[in-house]
């Protein structure tokens, strides 16, 4: 909320008490509502929102009226339940809120309590709604717009609206939301009881295995529900079964051995999981009121993967590389619109990779990297044997570089773009071997897709007849050239490390660039705890 200087709160003071002048405000009975408003203009003086939203209503009560009573009910039902919500409930203090108003006893404590209430409800509605922190004080990759609402709007459409219709209607309503309150309180009943039993004291179980590690596997898959009761010994066909549903469920290569990755996996602790599950949900709502769009791309860089999504169902899927997990090379998260594909693309080398990564090999040999343009600022070839590239720095080297039209491209023979001010877009590649990896951060930021071809036919069907003939039409002139979608497609840059598949059963993936920690630490300081760390 906007606070005000001193100055500022004298003014307001000034235009309240002028008000109530107005109005004739007398004594005796009329004497006590003139205590409710000096009240209520007092607490609200640092809050110019709520100032004027009381003088804008002539000091009609908003929450403890003798009609407010569903108002109040709503609001103290949301505050009670913000926890569902993983919300910081002592952010709120619902309890003293109702212990406060089972004591008022004059007009003066009424007002006040008036305007405390109406601070708290709009927190409370900027919260759930919108998430309890900033994102970028967590992490400067996290470049989303969140689109917070104007409290201002939001008490005079709470005033006229059914409040607890209203209040319902404030977090996000998407299936993914809810299952992840789902998974929340699941998880806060597998802490209650104890967790998930010993961890695996083993490197790796595969078939054929028996003994007191494959006893550790049996019970820990028994716990997570992947396996039912079973007295085994030896790593059998349901452990193996049960080994590889965990596996994809976890983003992991499901081989069914349990290798060292999949046991470090295996032996994430509940806490751990909520914590990922709490930053899930903050994270929708940073995104409470974007429209994904009908049909939309979403690229988890957690998940290492593409999703074409239409009315709702995945309709087409690529695994990516995202960019790798150094401070200026990690994908930024961020929503926009793909609006063309440029086909037999030129790579214009981004500065920051010109000086960091191919200066330095030119001041070594002027004939490295040959496959690679340069060019000065009028656009005219470099004449490498003629150049000392030793003279120049990162801040000093004046030319550009580039890379024409070919298969061996660094964009490979197709790039998406949705231009944005970080260069991020999505493009083929010609280092396919990459996409066998289990964990795939080797790129420079961009997201590189493993079946870029498939990905422009999907794009393009809604407006070819033959989106195939189409693309290759283009892509056989060998030339660079631009191909306009008829109607933009919205992409969403995500990162998610729970997320519900379509039938709201929750997986979960590495916190590749540590951004959910940071997430978390800062819901922290924002009073978010975990069950059993309460004071």
């Amino acid at each position: 909320m906007t606070s005000m200087s001193g100055c500022g709160r004298g003014s307001l003071r000034r235009i309240v008490a002028a008000a109530i002048l107005a109005l004739g405000v007398g004594t005796g009975a009329q004497a006590e509502s003139l205590g409710f408003r000096q009240a209520v203009s007092e607490a609200a003086a640092g809050d110019r929102v709520v100032a004027d939203f009381y003088l804008a209503r002539d000091f009609a009560p908003l929450w403890t009226g003798k009609d407010d009573g569903a108002r109040r009910a709503a609001l103290m039902t949301a505050l009670r339940e913000a926890g569902m919500h993983g919300l910081p409930v002592g952010r709120y203090a619902p309890e003293t809120i109702v212990a406060e108003f089972s004591a008022l006893d004059t007009e003066r404590a009424r007002g006040f309590l008036e305007a405390q209430m109406t601070e708290v409800f709009l927190r409370y509605a900027h919260d759930v709604q919108t998430g309890i922190i900033d994102p970028a004080r967590a992490d400067d990759g996290i470049v989303r717009e969140v689109p917070l609402r104007d409290p201002a709007a939001t008490l005079l459409a709470f005033a006229a609206a059914d409040p607890a219709r209203f209040i319902r209607d404030l977090p996000p309503h998407s299936p993914a939301y809810t299952a992840l309150m789902k998974e929340k309180v699941a998880l806060e009943a597998a802490i209650a009881a104890g967790g998930w039993g010993p961890i695996v004291p083993v490197a790796k179980l595969e078939a054929g295995d028996r003994g007191k590690g494959v006893v550790a596997l049996r019970d820990r898959l028994y716990r997570l529900g992947y396996l039912g009761r079973s007295a085994t010994q030896d790593y059998d066909g349901a452990i193996m079964k049960a080994v590889q549903r965990f596996q994809i469920d976890n983003g992991l290569t499901a081989d069914g051995v349990a290798g060292q990755g999949t046991i470090e996996v295996l032996n994430t602790a509940p806490e751990d999981r909520l914590k990922s599950v709490l930053v899930a949900m903050e994270r929708l709502r940073w995104m409470n009121g974007i429209s994904l769009g009908k049909r939309h791309v979403w690229v988890n860089l957690t998940d290492f993967t593409a999703k074409i999504v239409d009315d709702g169902h995945v309709t087409f899927e690529t695994v990516t590389v995202v960019g790798m997990n150094q401070h200026d090379r990690r994908s930024p998260e961020f929503s926009d619109q793909i609006e063309f594909m440029v086909i037999n693309p030129t790579w214009n080398v981004p500065r920051s990779i010109a000086v960091k990564e191919y200066l330095p090999m030119l001041q070594k040999d002027p004939n490295a990297v040959r496959h690679l343009r340069i060019v000065d600022r009028s656009g005219r070839a470099v004449n490498r044997a003629e150049t000392d590239f030793t003279q120049f720095t990162a801040q000093s080297f004046p030319f550009s570089i580039s890379q024409a039209p070919s298969g061996d491209n660094a964009l490979g023979l197709v790039k998406f773009m949705f231009p944005n001010r970080w260069n991020i877009y999505l493009h083929d590649t010609p280092s396919k071997s990459l996409f066998n990896r289990e964990i795939r951060a080797f790129s420079h930021g961009c997201i590189r897709l493993g079946k870029p071809f498939d990905f422009a036919y999907a794009l393009l069907a809604p407006q070819s007849d033959n989106p195939r003939a189409e693309f290759a039409s283009h892509l056989n002139t060998g030339r660079e050239n631009t191909l306009m979608l008829d109607r933009p497609v919205p992409v969403h840059l995500v990162y998610f490390t729970a997320w519900p598949d379509e039938k709201g059963r929750v997986g979960y993936r590495r916190d590749v660039y540590g951004r959910d920690g940071r997430v978390f630490d800062e819901m922290k300081k924002a009073g978010v705890v975990l069950p059993g760390v309460q004071g």
